[in-house]
């Protein structure tokens, strides 16, 4: 395919496949090359200066052979291309972490001058514990989606919310939360859902952040971040990460870039289980209710009647790990990992109850998961209740196949 087919190409099925690998039949090959090099070798130190002037004024990516690994890699520029196309926008900039990424959207807003940023919970516990905890000089207000446009400040940075939410799955309509924003950038984690499920920036963000370690890599052995946005938010992303480091490994594109090209097949197939798998859930008198978003996906959250710990403890099939978006099934309890580190009664009012556990359904057979999570449920006394609570889905019984994303 050329490159000009693959400009013209909509489709997530088609870009996953060959976005960022436009020029390599051009090149004699068929698999993207691995670039490990740090730095290369220039005989024109003039013309050098000038182009790390213009890097250093612009932000623009240099055009030519490469400068340094931490300026940028032909590698990992793939990926950033391919993501991008994903999620249709004009570039996207890649990162150690998704944490990385996020402090570097911070940094860049900071260095202008704004430092408040109104945000919805919940979100992922590091970054809300990154925001709350002012450790990049931020200061933030926790609104709920209808509250937003009056939390904006004259110094407002952006507004971040994660939809659906980490862990409980919360949806918030994208469309009318970036309406509220006004001229505020808004800034979308879409990890959970990926590009195949929606893409934030066709509902009004200019900001689409990513854990890449989760859908994008998809088999739990690289960690990554990414921020998708217009160029000339990208220029100031890209200085910052010259400036401090956060850069993405090689190795680490190339498995991204990799992981892209099944992303939408991992997704369809896994959100088909998680599906079902939330409907026999949400049927079970062990259960006190479900998390499944109308999105879809595969991630499904569940409230244990039985004690969530001893489940964690007697899974067999399914791992009890953090993380997420890999092709084998993972278990944890967020009040006791992923967001422990926020504060106990913000758990609470964001829904991150105690009781919670939240589950990256694989690609492991539907049937298979079911017999571990019975048996892990099954023989196991319930916790005592301090008060009547109902049970039942929470946010929508949508378990039939999840409608996907294709433009």
């Amino acid at each position: 395919m050329d490159a000009d087919t693959t400009t013209a190409a909509s489709s997530v099925d088609t870009l996953a496949v060959h976005a960022g690998r436009e020029d390599l039949a051009a090149l004699g090959l068929h698999a993207p090359p691995i670039d490990l090099s740090t730095t290369y070798p220039s005989y024109d130190s003039r013309a050098e200066a000038a182009r790390i002037d213009a890097f250093a004024a612009t932000g623009e990516a240099p055009e030519g052979p490469p400068v340094y690994g931490r300026l940028g890699n032909p590698t990992v520029a793939r990926f950033e291309t391919a993501l991008a196309r994903l999620e249709d926008t004009e570039a996207a900039v890649a990162f150690a972490s998704g944490m990385a990424a996020l402090s570097a959207v911070l940094l860049a807003q900071h260095a202008t001058g704004l430092r408040h940023v109104v945000a919805v919970r919940p979100l992922y516990g590091c970054s809300d514990h990154l925001l709350t905890a002012g450790l990049l000089g931020s200061e933030v207000t926790w609104a709920d989606p209808a509250d937003v446009a009056d939390a904006i400040r004259p110094d407002t940075a952006l507004v971040m919310v994660e939809s659906p939410a980490n862990p409980t799955l919360a949806e918030v309509d994208l469309k009318a939360l970036a309406d509220a924003c006004g001229t505020v950038p808004l800034l979308v984690d879409n990890t959970f859902a990926t590009p195949v499920l929606q893409r934030p920036a066709h509902s009004g963000a200019r900001l689409v952040l990513h854990s890449a370690t989760k859908y994008l890599g998809g088999h739990g052995d690289v960690l990554g971040g990414v921020v998708a946005c217009d160029e000339a938010f990208a220029r100031r992303l890209r200085q910052i990460r010259f400036a401090t480091g956060g850069v993405l490994h090689p190795l680490a594109g190339y498995l991204l870039l990799r992981g892209l090209s099944t992303l939408p097949v991992r997704v369809r197939a896994a959100s088909a289980t998680a599906a079902a798998l939330a409907a026999r859930l949400a049927a079970d008198p062990r259960v006190l209710r479900v998390h499944y978003p109308k999105l879809g996906g595969a991630m499904v959250a569940f409230e244990s009647l039985t004690d969530p710990h001893e489940v964690i403890a007697r899974v067999r099939l399914i791992t009890p790990a953090v993380s997420l978006g890999s092709v084998d099934s993972l278990i944890q309890h967020p009040a006791s990992i992923s967001h422990r580190i926020v504060p106990e009664d913000d758990r609470a009012s964001a829904g991150v109850s105690e009781r919670l556990l939240r589950m990256s359904v694989g690609l492991e057979d539907a049937e298979d998961l079911w017999r571990d999570l019975d048996q892990a449920l099954g023989g196991v006394e319930p916790i005592p209740s301090t008060r009547p609570e109902q049970t039942g889905v929470q946010s929508t019984g949508r378990f039939e196949q999840a409608r996907f994303a294709d433009a």
